[in-house]
């Protein structure tokens, strides 16, 4: 009976994406992935990043597809977007599948097979071996990759902020620090600029100040050059708004940066951008440190590591009011993303509260709940028992639901680690309600 296979392999020409996919016979699947066509030009390089061997791969795969239609980039493709944590969900939903029988290492199995391809095909590229590199480094540069190239839709800033009293903004300086760039062609103008741009008499701003990056991948056309926009009242905006703009020497315009920190930490009283994904713990730190109110997109599967659960734990940081589903690439595509709005703004009236079933442990359906190898109760689907005074863990839904402003705290200051039968399943977040 012949092997068949599950594996993730990321593309080296977009390494914000990975492919998700089948076979059984991996020595061909390589080799097709480093030829060339019949038109002579050499098909994309793929680094492979997971592989296991399934008893239905079929199966395995139209499962994957399911669960996570959200993550993929085209429907009839098995495109997912790909960053460190939405990784280890593919890995873990594979490895907890019934049909799943074992993981091969990458040392052991792929890269064996990429030097006897090799042999007999001239590549574009050169092998990891080449170039000195493993599975790790893989893992690390993808922390650092173009996750960091994807731009909120002015739609979706439009509709988070209605949801909030616009007295909060009265008389703030509101800091915009991920490449917003300001010009006066508003397709050369981050969507949060602008909409603070339209919207600084409305609001009552006292001040704006946005920075442009000075990357590589260059969305707006702002150029190569970091530079500081500042926006002094409302006379200012019918300025040349080239004439606002300063260019510090040597200075990149990132949210790190000396300058841009000295601003945060002296000037703004309200941060709203969409922080690179690649780069969140860094800024969340930057930022949630600074003690300055925000309202910022990040990756809806944050709270389940424990990078941010702390700031869930010491009520520093909490979910806003909507996903942001949808961004722009710099090839100004359309893509879909696992974003939330996050913020340590009060809320009041959260629409989500609705999706939270308050009911007794009784009334939980069996289905949706669990109770794991060190005897913890585990829910899904939002169902949160009344009656229950113990612990519990729980998906981050119920949380980006508002299950902590409902009587409920975090009693673990690190993701909870789940294991039934000795098989690790989803991380989750421990709770408890509170006396």
């Amino acid at each position: 009976m012949e092997k068949q296979y599950i594996y993730i392999a990321q593309a080296s020409q977009d390494t914000s994406w990975c492919k998700i996919g089948k076979t059984n016979d991996y020595e061909r699947r390589l080799k097709e992935y480093n030829t060339k066509n019949t038109t002579g030009v050499a098909k994309k390089t793929f680094s492979h990043l997971f592989v296991c061997e399934v008893k239905d791969m079929t199966q395995v795969e139209n499962d994957i597809k399911e669960k996570y239609s959200f993550l993929r980039e085209v429907k009839n493709k098995e495109i997912y977007l790909y960053n460190e944590e939405v990784f280890k969900f593919y890995t873990d939903f594979i490895k907890a599948h019934p049909l799943f029988i074992k993981e091969i290492p990458i040392e052991e199995k792929i890269e064996k097979v990429i030097e006897k391809v090799t042999q007999y095909v001239k590549k574009e590229t050169p092998t990891l071996k080449e170039r000195k590199m493993t599975k790790k480094d893989i893992m690390q540069r993808a922390k650092r990759v173009a996750d960091d190239e994807f731009y909120t839709k002015y739609e979706d800033i439009e509709k988070e902020i209605a949801m909030y009293d616009k007295e909060i903004w009265k008389d703030k300086c509101v800091f915009c620090n991920c490449d917003d760039a300001v010009d006066k062609d508003e397709r050369r103008t981050s969507s949060f600029a602008l909409y603070f741009l339209r919207n600084f008499k409305e609001l009552k701003l006292k001040k704006l100040i946005c920075t442009h990056y000075g990357s590589k991948v260059d969305l707006f056309n702002a150029g190569a050059r970091g530079y500081i926009f500042t926006l002094n009242g409302v006379k200012e905006l019918k300025c040349d708004y080239d004439d606002l703009k300063l260019f510090p020497e040597k200075y990149d315009g990132s949210f790190d940066h000396p300058i841009s920190v000295k601003i945060l930490n002296e000037e703004a009283d309200i941060v709203c951008t969409n922080p690179p994904f690649s780069r969140s713990r860094e800024y969340w730190k930057l930022v949630v440190e600074s003690g300055k109110k925000f309202l910022i997109v990040g990756n809806i599967s944050s709270f389940l590591t424990s990078a941010y659960t702390p700031y869930l734990y010491n009520n520093k940081v909490w979910a806003g009011h909507n996903e942001v589903n949808w961004c722009e690439n710099p090839k100004r595509q359309t893509v879909k993303i696992p974003g939330q709005w996050y913020t340590n703004f009060p809320i009041k009236n959260r629409i989500k509260y609705k999706l939270l079933k308050f009911v007794t442990l009784k009334e939980i359906p069996d289905k949706y709940k669990k109770i794991d190898d060190k005897g913890i109760l585990l829910v899904d689907r939002c169902w949160i028992p009344i009656n229950y005074k113990k612990p519990f863990a729980v998906s981050a839904y119920p949380i980006l639901s508002g299950l902590l402003e409902k009587g409920y705290k975090v009693v673990q200051e690190k993701r909870y680690n789940v294991y039934i039968d000795g098989k690790e399943k989803y991380a989750r977040v421990l709770v408890q309600k509170v006396e």
